[in-house]
């Protein structure tokens, strides 16, 4: 079943009854006026088993504990935003599978040559991906990233992910000058900060959720990343939030802010169609079967992880 991603960005009351997220307003609860029938009416619910990500995008936001309770229970991812309205903090569940500690184990003993070869496996899928993006929406020459997603050997040694990059993000956005990929730099950074955030939100909950550990990664490392493996797992999904950016730009839509329109079309990551396993699959269960065949690969059921390809 597909996931529903909830987004809040206004005053907003939540809380929990027979299992049910309940959204009230501040202004219809504290108007003294309006009859009780009248605000009875005005709630609306959602089931919470149905909930995948849930951002709280306002300072006025008020969540009851046994509703983050029980929400962490369905494995609900709950992002949170800061004064600038961009993600900032993520909550998951600390126990996600029934075997959770059999699969921590085989995570902890995966050997290096397994790593580098399921990053090997990660920087082919991410740079296909993006040789599929350019194709798409620019007519730009693709065969050199093509030759280096065949290219690319255990651990990727010649650093194909940084060429590729480097050549991508430079074809990527041609009608803006000397655009530069980063966290702090120039719009459309904060699209793609904004789309990524979500994606890593889909990606830390579906690893959880498979019974391994999102802090330890197979490349990434870092003592301050909590995400390490789920900022792994997430490349080869990147170009799928590039592609949306992309459209919002060629459409020529202002995206100097972060919009509501614009933030509506970035919270459709989770549903938005790719190819995995040869089918047609929303995103956010192709990352569950990515997540699950991580798993059978650390413990050696198989050769393979399952990453998705674009819908041409």
């Amino acid at each position: 079943m597909i996931k529903k991603t909830l987004y809040f960005g206004n005053p907003t009351y939540l809380s929990m009854r027979n299992n049910q997220l309940v959204v009230k307003l501040p202004e219809v609860e504290k108007n003294d006026t309006l009859p009780e029938k009248f605000k009875k009416n005005s709630e609306v619910t959602f089931p919470i088993e149905d909930l995948g990500v849930i951002v709280l995008d306002h300072k006025q936001i008020t969540l009851t504990h046994g509703l983050i309770e029980m929400l962490l229970e369905n494995n609900t991812a709950l992002i949170t935003c800061n004064s600038n309205r961009m993600p900032v903090g993520l909550m998951l569940p600390l126990c996600g599978n029934k075997t959770q500690t059999e699969k921590f184990s085989a995570q902890i003993q995966a050997t290096d040559p397994l790593k580098k070869n399921l990053w090997q496996q990660t920087i082919k899928a991410k740079i296909k991906n993006q040789a599929d993006v350019l194709r798409k929406f620019r007519s730009c020459n693709i065969r050199n990233m093509e030759y280096w997603a065949g290219d690319v050997k255990s651990g990727d040694p010649d650093n194909y992910e940084a060429r590729a990059a480097a050549y991508y993000w430079k074809e990527a956005f041609p009608q803006i000058d000397n655009f530069v990929r980063g966290r702090e730099e120039s719009p459309p950074n904060n699209l793609l900060n904004y789309g990524y955030a979500i994606l890593r939100a889909v990606v830390a909950r579906s690893l959880v959720s498979s019974g391994l550990l999102p802090t330890l990664g197979i490349h990434h490392h870092n003592r301050y990343n909590a995400y390490c493996l789920a900022d792994d797992i997430m490349e080869p999904y990147r170009p799928f939030v590039d592609a949306i950016v992309l459209t919002i730009i060629d459409s020529g839509e202002i995206f100097e802010e972060l919009s509501q329109t614009i933030k509506t079309q970035l919270l459709q990551i989770p549903i938005i169609d790719v190819m995995i396993n040869g089918r047609k699959s929303p995103l956010m269960v192709a990352v569950s079967q990515t997540t699950s065949s991580l798993v059978q690969c650390f413990e050696g059921k198989l050769r393979k992880i399952k990453y998705p390809e674009f819908v041409m």
